[in-house]
């Protein structure tokens, strides 16, 4: 049996924008079992960070994927579609508890081991977005400073994980009605500033960040009904 050879870790270049013909590469060195994972929602005060695992076909690859930043809410909508309907996904995310209780990069890390872990095929390599792999992956890990611009894989984990988070906060918003959630997605604004100072923090607050922490006011009545 001839033994397979891949790059090694530290060996996979990937240039400044997303190159088809270069990941297919990547990935066939793999087996096809080359995993993307990001991350939405680090930065703001209230609410989850999600984190996604995509592994793509890369024959059936939908068109446009890149940063979800650099995209409309409307492609954004479009591309999540095509990619859950092509791609193997695993999602996982960590509460804003969870935030405080490790804080916002251990929880992070975390979610992104337990995302690459619901993923219905063990990928073979995982390209992580940013400067850290996660600890605990079973698999080789490499990660690619702004991947989700560079990583075809990485930018479908960027859309995934950005749709599913805004998604979750516009439900949020029915339950915390005053904050704005739906609009600003929980991430520090004015508006949401103002909110936080006249209502106080919710349930889905992260505590440990200052300007929650410094936040006069309590848990409303309401928000303990929904503990």
């Amino acid at each position: 049996m001839s033994k397979r050879t891949a790059p090694s870790l530290f060996d996979l270049p990937f240039p400044d924008a997303p190159d088809a013909r270069v990941e297919r590469r990547h990935a066939a060195s793999f087996d096809g079992l080359l995993a993307g994972v990001d991350e939405a929602g680090r930065g703001p005060w209230a609410g989850p960070v999600v984190t996604a695992a995509v592994i793509l076909d890369y024959d059936n690859l939908p068109i446009g994927l890149n940063d979800s930043k650099k995209l409309t809410e409307a492609k954004r909508e479009a591309l999540f579609d095509q990619i859950m309907t092509s791609a193997h996904v695993g999602i996982a995310s960590a509460s804003a508890v969870t935030i405080d209780e490790k804080n916002i990069r251990a929880a992070t890390l975390g979610a992104m081991v337990r995302a690459v872990n619901a993923l219905a095929l063990s990928p073979k390599m995982v390209l992580v977005d940013g400067r850290d792999v996660p600890p605990g992956l079973t698999q080789d890990g490499q990660s690619l400073i702004k991947g989700d611009g560079r990583c075809l894989c990485i930018a479908a984990a960027s859309i995934v994980a950005k749709v599913l988070r805004d998604r979750m906060m516009v439900r949020a918003d029915a339950h915390h009605p005053g904050y704005g959630f739906a609009v600003h997605k929980g991430y520090g604004v004015p508006k949401h500033s103002e909110a936080l100072t006249r209502l106080g923090p919710c349930t889905l607050h992260r505590r440990s960040f200052k300007p929650v922490r410094m936040a006069s006011g309590s848990v409303n009545e309401s928000d303990l009904k929904a503990l």
